[in-house]
C-alpha cells in the first residue's frame, strides 16, 4: 500500500538517521483497533539501529504534527494512523492508475517463466483432478504475466506408454470398429471406456492367476500384472510402438486423434490454452539420447541385467532406474528430454511444473539428474505440487465409477447454476446458457484456487454455487452490481465533480483501504506462486463492498456525494475485474 504519509515518514527517518533510503512496510490496522494503517517499527530497527519503541514514538510524533493524520496511537512498537478523509481518499481510490499499473515488477527483476500444466494420459477422458491442475496453471501463468514476467504456457500430452497400449488392446479385443460418431460418445470418453475394459479383464486373469497359484494370494495386482496375458501383451505392443510397427502405429494414431478432439473440447468450456504442445511420442528419443551420452560421462552406470541407473543415495533419492534392460524408456527418461527441449525451444529463466503432490519424488529425481548431467538451469525449476480433490459422495456422476470426470462435471455444476439463475429471474433470460456456463465455471474456478495448493480439497457443488459468502458467484454478483449501477446512472444529472471530504463512513474508509492493497497481493501472489492471495482477496473486496452497498445509498445520496461513491464503485470494479481476468475467470455485467 502507498500513502503520502508514509513517504514522508521515510524521509524523516532517513534524515534522522542520515541515511539515503528508508523502505516502510504498512499493513492493515487490525479490525479490533482504532486507525487505518499501522507502521511495524520492528522492521526498521536493524535499519535505523534504534529500538523499535524509540521508532514508534518518533513516528507516533511526526503523524500527529502531519496534515493528513488525524489520529495517531502507538502500541508498544507499532503505530496505528487514522488518516483523514481527502488524505485516505486521496491516496487510495482518488489515483486509481497506482492501484492497477499494468507493470508491477521492476525491468530488472522480470523472468521468463515457462509454466507446464495438464499433462493428461491419452487412454481415458480427463477428471477432477485435471480440472485443479488446469485451474491452477491458468491462473499462475495468469497471476506471472499480470505482474510483468514473460510466459509461456505449456501442455505434454502422455501420447505413448503402458497406460496407452491398455486401451488400444482393449479396443482391438472388444471394440468391433467402433467409433466417436457410431457410438455417439465424445473420443475421449470412449477411449477411456475401453480402458475401464481392460482393467475389468485384467482383473479377471489376476484372480486365475492367485487362484491357480494360492502363494500369489497376498500379492499386489502391479506385482502380478507382467505374469499375465494382458500383461506380456502390453508390453509386447509397446516395442512394437517404439519398434514403428505398422499395425499398432495405425491404432494408435486414431484412438489418439479421438482422445485429442475430446480433450480440446474440455478445454475450450474451461478457458484453457497453451502456447506449445508437446507430445511425449515425440521426445522420448531425445532423454534416451541424453541418457546415453551420461552413461558414456559417468552419470549412469549399467547393471548386470542391463538397465541404466543413477546413483542418488547421497541425497537419500535412492536408486532410479532411467532404462529398462529391454532399452525402453521410462517416464523420467522422457522427461529429461521434454525438459531439456523446452529449454532448448524457450531459454526460461525458471520453469514450473503444475503437478500433484504424490509426483514429488519423481520431480526430485528429474531435478537432480538434470543437476547431474550439468545444466546450470537446473537450479531454478519448481514443482507447483497440489493437493488431492475430491467430491462429497452422491454430489456428482461418476462417469467411471471411481473417478469424476470433468465434463460430467462442467454439465452438473452449469445445470446447479441454471437453477439459482433462474430462481432470481421471473423470466428467463435470453441468455441464460451463457450465464450458467460462466457462473458455473466461476463456481469451480474460484473453489480450487482458493484455498493453499497444498491442502486438500472437498469440493461441495451447492456451496460452491452459492451467490453469497466466499464463492465464485459472489465475486461476479458484486462485479454485477456495479456495472448495473452504472447503467442506471449513465444518464443522471450528477455533477463531474467528485469530492473526497464527503466520504468518511467505516464502510467506505475499508473499501478504500482494501483497494489500495491489491498490488501488493499481486506482487506476493506471483512471487510465492499463491492464487489463495489473489483469490482470497477479491473475495474481502466483494464483502467490503457488499457492506458498503448495505450501508451507503448511492443513487438516494445527495448529487455530489451519489458522484463521488458512483467513483469509489467504480475503481472497486475496475479491481475485481482485473482480479478475475487474472485468474482467468469471466465476468457478467448482469446477473
Amino acid at each position: 500500500m502507498h500513502f503520502g504519509i508514509i513517504d514522508d515518514i521515510a524521509t524523516h527517518l532517513a534524515a534522522a538517521g542520515k541515511l539515503e533510503v528508508v523502505d516502510i512496510a504498512v499493513d492493515p490496522c487490525p479490525a479490533d483497533m482504532t486507525g487505518d494503517i499501522t507502521v511495524n517499527c520492528f522492521r526498521l530497527a536493524k535499519t535505523l539501529r534504534r529500538k523499535p519503541d524509540d521508532i514508534a514514538e518518533d513516528v507516533t510524533a511526526f503523524c500527529n504534527r502531519h496534515a493528513d493524520v488525524k489520529a495517531a496511537e502507538r502500541i508498544k512498537a507499532f503505530v496505528n494512523v487514522t488518516l483523514t478523509n481527502v488524505s485516505l481518499f486521496r491516496d487510495t481510490v482518488a489515483n486509481a492508475v497506482a492501484l492497477l499499473p499494468r507493470n508491477i515488477v521492476a525491468d530488472n527483476e522480470k523472468e521468463r517463466f515457462l509454466v507446464e500444466y495438464s499433462a493428461p494420459n491419452t487412454n481415458k477422458p480427463q477428471h477432477l483432478g485435471h480440472v485443479r491442475n488446469n485451474t491452477l496453471g491458468m491462473a499462475i501463468g495468469s497471476i506471472l504475466k499480470r505482474v510483468g514476467h514473460d510466459v509461456t504456457l505449456v501442455n505434454l500430452i502422455n501420447d505413448r506408454g503402458v497406460h496407452i497400449c491398455k486401451s488400444m488392446i482393449a479396443y482391438q479385443r472388444f471394440g468391433d470398429d467402433c467409433t466417436p460418431e457410431s457410438t455417439g460418445k465424445k473420443g475421449d470418453h470412449l477411449v477411456g471406456d475401453f480402458y475401464v475394459r481392460f482393467d475389468q479383464e485384467l482383473k479377471k486373469q489376476i484372480a486365475e492367476l492367485k487362484e491357480r497359484q494360492p502363494e500369489l494370494a497376498d500379492a499386489k495386482e502391479e506385482a502380478l500384472f507382467p505374469q499375465t496375458e494382458l500383461g506380456d501383451a502390453t508390453h509386447a505392443m509397446l516395442r512394437a510402438w517404439e519398434d514403428d510397427d505398422p499395425e499398432v502405429r495405425d491404432l494408435w494414431e486414431k484412438l489418439n486423434g479421438w482422445v485429442l478432439d475430446g480433450f480440446n473440447v474440455t478445454y475450450a468450456r474451461a478457458g484453457a490454452e497453451f502456447d506449445r504442445v508437446y507430445f511425449e511420442s515425440d521426445t522420448y528419443i531425445l532423454g534416451r539420447d541424453i541418457v546415453d551420452d551420461g552413461l558414456k560421462r559417468g552419470v549412469f552406470t549399467r547393471r548386470e541385467d542391463g538397465a541404466v541407473e543413477i546413483d542418488l543415495e547421497a541425497i537419500k533419492l535412492g536408486r532410479k532406474v532411467v532404462l529398462r534392460s529391454d532399452g525402453t524408456s521410462v517416464y523420467v527418461t522422457q522427461d529429461i528430454g521434454t525438459t531439456v527441449l523446452k529449454y532448448r525451444d524457450f531459454e526460461p529463466t525458471a520453469m514450473i511444473w503444475v503437478v500433484g503432490d504424490e509426483q514429488k519424488y519423481h520431480f526430485d529425481v528429474l531435478f537432480a539428474i538434470l543437476k547431474a548431467l550439468g545444466y546450470e538451469w537446473a537450479d531454478n525449476l519448481h514443482h507447483l505440487a497440489y493437493g488431492m480433490v475430491n467430491l462429497p459422495q452422491g454430489k456428482m456422476k461418476s462417469r467411471e465409477g471411481t473417478v469424476v470426470d470433468a465434463d460430467d462435471l462442467f454439465d452438473g455444476m452449469t445445470e446447479l447454476a441454471r437453477q439459482k439463475t433462474l430462481e432470481k429471474w421471473e423470466e428467463v433470460p435470453d441468455d441464460i446458457d451463457r450465464r450458467a456456463h460462466v457462473i458455473a465455471m466461476a463456481a469451480i474456478k474460484l473453489m480450487l484456487l482458493k484455498v493453499g495448493v497444498r491442502s486438500t480439497i472437498k469440493f461441495d457443488p451447492e456451496a460452491a454455487i452459492r451467490f453469497e459468502g466466499d464463492s465464485g458467484p459472489f465475486v461476479l454478483y458484486n462485479y454485477a452490481r456495479i456495472a448495473s449501477l452504472k447503467r442506471k446512472t449513465a444518464n443522471a444529472d450528477l455533477p463531474e465533480t467528485v469530492d473526497w471530504s464527503l466520504l468518511g463512513e467505516p464502510t467506505e474508509r475499508a473499501l478504500a483501504i482494501r483497494c489500495a492493497g491489491y498490488v501488493e497481493v499481486l506482487r506476493r501472489a506471483a512471487r510465492e506462486f499463491d492464487t489463495s492471495l489473489l483469490s482470497g482477496y477479491l473475495i474481502d473486496l466483494a464483502r467490503d463492498f457488499s457492506s458498503f452497498w448495505n450501508a451507503c445509498p448511492v443513487l438516494k445520496a445527495k448529487p455530489t456525494l451519489a458522484r463521488t461513491r458512483l467513483e469509489l464503485c467504480s475503481v472497486v470494479a475496475a479491481i475485481l475485474g482485473d482480479g478475475l481476468d487474472t485468474l482467468t475467470i469471466d465476468k457478467l455485467e448482469s446477473m
